[in-house]
C-alpha cells in the first residue's frame, strides 16, 4: 500500500448534506422520463399539424405525410447526435446557450438564451394545452373547462417539481412507460389490422383550397418540426445526472432519438395507410387510437395516459429552465437568487418563475393548443440553428480527429433547422409567430441590461482589485431599551462584546415614567450611559433614528443592536409588537450604519 494512502473501507465518512450524492440525480431511464417526454409526447401533436397543413390541397395530399416524416426523422438523427457532442464539449449544461457562449461570442449566446427561455416556457403551455384537449377528446363534457384542467396540471408539477428533479422523475416514471407501450401498441396493432377497428369524432367536408406545392410541402415540415422540442432539453440539464454524468445523459439522448423516431414514422404510415383526416372534437392521435383498439376500455385508458403524459411533458421544462437561469445567473445576466439552490438540488426560484409565466401565457391563450404551437417552435429552431453553427466552430476550431465529418454533419443540420424555422417564421407570422420575435429581442435586451448593471456594481466594489488595508475607527453601539429587565440585560452584554463604546437609548413621552426608568437605571448601574429622548408625539421610531444620523456625524462607525423577543411557538408571534422589525426598515433606508437584530427566545 501506498505511503500515506488507506484502503477504502478504512477512511472516515463524511456524511452527506442533504441533496448531495448520486441519490438526487437522475438515472438514464430517470431522465428519460423527467427530461423526454417534452419529446416523446410531440407524436400527439407533431404528426397532426403536418396533417392540418396538407388538408388543405385535399385528402390525397395526405398521402406527403410519411416522407416528410422521414425527413423530420432524419433531421432527428442529426440532432441526437449533434446534442450528444453538446454534452460532451458542455458537461455543465446549458446546450445552445453554453454552445453560443463559448464559440460564437456574447450577442449569440444572449439569443440562445432568450430563445430557449421562450421555449421553456411554451413547451410548458403546449404541453398543458395539449394534454387537455386530448383529455377532451374521450371526455367531451371537459371541452368547456380546458384552462382549469391545464392550471390544475401546473400547479402538481409546480408542487412535485419544488422538491426535486429526482422525485418528478420517480412519479414520472409509470406514465412514461405507459404511453411507450401505449404508442407502439397503437402503431403494431393498427399495421397488424387491415383496417381501422373503429371511427370516431365527426366528418368534416374538405375542401383543397391551394395546390400541393413546394411552399406547402416546406410549412407541412415546418409544422411538423415540432415533434422535434425537447431534444435540446438532456444536453440543457447534464447536471441533473448521475456520475458519469456524460455517458449517462449521452444515453438518455439516444434513447429519446431511437423512440421518438420509430414512433414518428410508425403513425406517419398509418395515417398515410388509412387516409386519416382532421374530424371534429377529436385529435388525430385519439382516431388512430380507435382504429387500433377501438373504442372500449383501451380507448379511454390510452387517451388518459396520453394526456397524463402530455401534462407531464411540461416537466421537461423544469428540468432544463432552472439550470439554464441558474447560469445565467452565474453570468451575471439574471438576479443571482435563480443561481440560489435548496437543500435539495433544485433551483427554486427559477420552478416557480417558470410556472408563473406558463400560468400566464395560458390564459392569454385560453389553453388553445394551435394558437401557441405558432409560438412554439420558433424559438426552438433558433436554438437549434445556434447550437449547430456554435459546434461547427468548435470544430473548425478544435479540430480533434474526424472533426470535417462532424462539422459537415452539424453544418447541414444547422441548414435544416434555420430553413424549417424560417419557413414557420414566415407561414405564421400573423397567426402569432411576431410575438416570438418581440420577445426574443425584448429578453436579451433584458440580460444585457442586467449584465451590465453588475459589471458597474462590480467596478464601484472593486471586485477583483486589492484594496487599500481596512482602518480602525472608533465605534459606537447603540441599544434602544424599554426598561430594566433581563432583555436589555442581554442585549447590553451583545453590544459590549461588539464595541468600545454602548450607549442605551430609551423613547419616552410621559415624564413620571422617564424618572422611574432613571431610578430604576441608577439601582441597576450596568455600566452603560442610558439616553432618553423626549417624544411629545409617542414616535418611537423617529427620535431614534435623528439620533442615530447626529451619532454618525463625526465620522464614527454606528452599530444599532436590537433585541427582538421571539415566542418559542409561531403561533404567539402575532402576539409581540413589531417595532424593532419597523425600526430596523427605516435604519436601513435612511442611514448607512450597521443594523443588528438580537433574537431573545422565549421557552413559551
Amino acid at each position: 500500500m501506498a505511503f500515506g494512502l488507506a484502503r477504502r473501507e478504512l477512511r472516515p465518512k463524511v456524511p452527506l448534506r442533504p441533496g448531495e450524492g448520486d441519490k438526487n440525480h437522475l438515472t438514464s431511464m430517470e431522465g428519460l422520463a423527467a427530461l423526454s417526454l417534452d419529446a416523446l409526447s410531440s407524436v400527439a401533436y407533431g404528426p397532426e399539424a403536418i396533417v392540418l397543413v396538407l388538408v388543405a390541397a385535399g385528402s390525397g395530399a395526405l398521402s406527403a405525410t410519411l416522407p416528410i416524416t422521414l425527413v423530420i426523422a432524419a433531421l432527428l438523427a442529426v440532432l441526437v447526435v449533434s446534442y450528444g457532442q453538446v454534452i460532451a464539449v458542455h458537461p455543465d449544461g446549458g446546450g445552445a446557450y453554453a454552445v453560443a457562449k463559448k464559440d460564437l461570442g456574447p450577442w449569440p449566446s444572449l439569443l440562445a438564451a432568450a430563445s430557449l427561455v421562450v421555449d421553456y416556457v411554451l413547451t410548458v403551455a403546449v404541453s398543458l394545452a395539449a394534454g387537455a384537449a386530448s383529455l377532451a377528446s374521450a371526455f367531451p363534457a371537459l371541452g368547456t373547462h380546458l384552462l382549469l384542467v391545464c392550471l390544475v396540471g401546473l400547479a402538481l408539477l409546480t408542487a412535485v417539481n419544488l422538491r426535486g428533479i429526482a422525485e418528478s422523475a420517480r412519479a414520472l416514471m409509470l406514465p412514461t412507460v405507459l404511453f411507450i407501450v401505449s404508442m407502439f401498441g397503437i402503431i403494431v396493432l393498427g399495421l397488424i389490422r387491415s383496417h381501422p377497428v373503429a371511427v370516431v369524432g365527426t366528418s368534416e367536408p374538405i375542401h383543397a383550397t391551394e395546390a400541393l406545392s413546394v411552399l406547402l410541402i416546406l410549412k407541412a415540415f415546418s409544422s411538423g418540426c415540432s415533434a422535434l422540442t425537447g431534444v435540446e432539453a438532456i444536453a440543457n440539464a447534464v447536471p441533473s445526472f448521475r456520475t458519469p454524468r456524460v455517458r449517462r445523459a449521452q444515453r438518455t439522448e439516444l434513447m429519446l432519438g431511437a423512440l421518438l423516431g420509430v414512433m414518428l414514422v410508425g403513425i406517419a404510415l398509418l395515417i398515410r395507410r388509412d387516409h386519416v383526416a382532421p374530424r371534429g372534437g377529436v385529435t388525430v392521435l385519439a382516431q388512430l387510437t380507435a382504429g387500433a383498439y377501438g373504442t372500449g376500455w383501451a380507448f379511454y385508458a390510452t387517451n388518459i395516459v396520453v394526456t397524463l403524459v402530455l401534462l407531464f411533458a411540461a416537466n421537461t421544462s423544469f428540468g432544463g429552465l432552472p439550470v439554464l437561469m441558474s447560469l445565467l445567473a452565474r453570468d451575471h445576466r439574471l438576479p443571482h437568487l435563480f443561481g440560489l439552490r435548496a437543500e435539495r438540488p433544485v433551483y427554486r426560484y427559477g420552478v416557480l418563475a417558470l410556472a408563473l409565466l406558463a400560468a400566464v401565457l395560458l390564459v392569454a391563450a385560453n389553453a388553445d393548443t394551435h394558437r401557441l404551437i405558432p409560438l412554439f417552435a420558433i424559438g426552438v429552431f433558433i436554438g437549434f440553428t445556434i447550437s449547430q453553427i456554435g459546434l461547427v466552430r468548435h470544430w473548425a476550431t478544435e479540430r480533434p480527429p474526424g472533426w470535417l465529418r462532424r462539422a459537415l454533419v452539424n453544418g447541414i443540420g444547422a441548414l435544416l433547422t434555420a430553413l424549417a424555422g424560417l419557413v414557420l417564421l414566415t407561414t405564421k407570422f400573423l397567426e402569432g409567430a411576431w410575438v416570438v420575435v418581440v420577445a426574443v429581442p425584448l429578453l436579451m435586451l433584458l440580460f444585457a441590461r442586467i449584465q451590465r448593471y453588475y459589471d458597474a456594481v462590480g467596478a464601484e466594489l472593486g471586485l477583483g482589485r486589492i484594496p487599500p488595508p481596512p482602518q480602525r475607527t472608533a465605534s459606537l453601539v447603540i441599544v434602544p431599551v424599554g426598561e430594566v429587565s433581563k432583555l436589555a440585560q442581554y442585549a447590553l452584554t451583545a453590544a459590549l462584546a461588539l464595541g468600545d463604546e454602548v450607549v442605551a437609548v430609551a423613547v419616552h413621552a410621559d415624564p413620571a415614567r422617564v424618572q422611574v426608568l432613571r431610578d430604576s437605571w441608577d439601582r441597576w448601574n450596568p455600566g452603560v450611559r442610558l439616553e432618553i429622548l423626549d417624544s411629545p408625539h409617542r414616535s418611537l421610531v423617529e427620535p431614534i433614528v435623528e439620533y442615530v444620523e447626529h451619532a454618525a456625524s463625526d465620522g464614527r462607525q454606528i452599530a444599532v443592536l436590537i433585541p427582538e423577543v421571539e415566542p418559542k411557538h409561531r403561533r404567539y408571534q402575532i402576539l409581540q409588537n413589531q417595532r424593532g422589525i419597523l425600526l430596523a426598515t427605516v435604519l436601513r433606508a435612511r442611514t448607512d450604519v450597521a443594523v443588528c437584530m438580537l433574537p431573545y427566545r422565549l421557552h413559551l
